[in-house]
């Protein structure tokens, strides 16, 4: 028995064959959404304290649950500015402080823990932690008097892992990295008291 072959030589199209591929991709692939983002953020100002309410959306990335689940603390950082600008002179920052948390998680147990502060809660999902992580409702006390009604201030927030607190291998792996890298932009608002 003899078998002929005849070849077909076209042009490929390349584009068609990307765009095919990418959606075959797309389709297979979960859609997984990584980082930080601010939901809501708002101050409210008092005579003697303003109070902080913000919540975020948390998701983190393969890498960080691996190393997360294998007993290696993450710390994130809050950052919150109040700020009055001068046009004379260079801006007047009226308050500014961070908030560290730190998540872990214990094999023992099968919990994790969250840490603000001198607080420390545990909880039995991951999911759970991380919702509890993502509402921030903080009172800061400042001088009476300190804050002007008639002035605009200009409040600034952002939450993001704090890749210095990891152990010096991983910083090293953190370094320019997508998959070490977990945190929102500054998000900037004007407060008026």
């Amino acid at each position: 028995m003899t078998v002929f072959f005849t070849r077909c030589c076209r042009r490929l199209d390349l584009r068609g064959a990307f765009v095919a591929l990418w959606l075959a991709m797309a389709a297979v692939l979960p859609a997984h959404a990584q980082g930080i983002e601010i939901r809501k953020a708002s101050v409210t100002i008092a005579e003697d304290a303003y109070v902080l309410d913000a919540q975020f959306d948390i998701a983190l990335t393969h890498t960080l649950e691996d190393v997360l689940n294998k007993g290696v603390p993450l710390y994130f950082l809050l950052e919150f500015e109040l700020i009055r600008s001068r046009w004379y002179w260079f801006n007047d920052r009226v308050s500014s402080w961070q908030q560290q948390h730190r998540l872990s998680y214990n094999a023992l147990t099968r919990q994790y823990r969250l840490g603000v502060g001198n607080l420390y809660q545990n909880y039995s999902s991951l999911a759970e932690a991380l919702e509890v992580m993502s509402r921030v409702r903080r009172r800061h006390e400042i001088e009476p008097g300190t804050l002007r009604r008639d002035t605009t201030y200009s409040a600034a927030l952002r939450f993001r892992l704090d890749t210095s607190q990891l152990p010096k291998p991983f910083q090293l792996n953190a370094v320019g990295s997508r998959e070490w890298y977990v945190g929102s932009d500054w998000l900037r608002w004007n407060v008026t008291p």
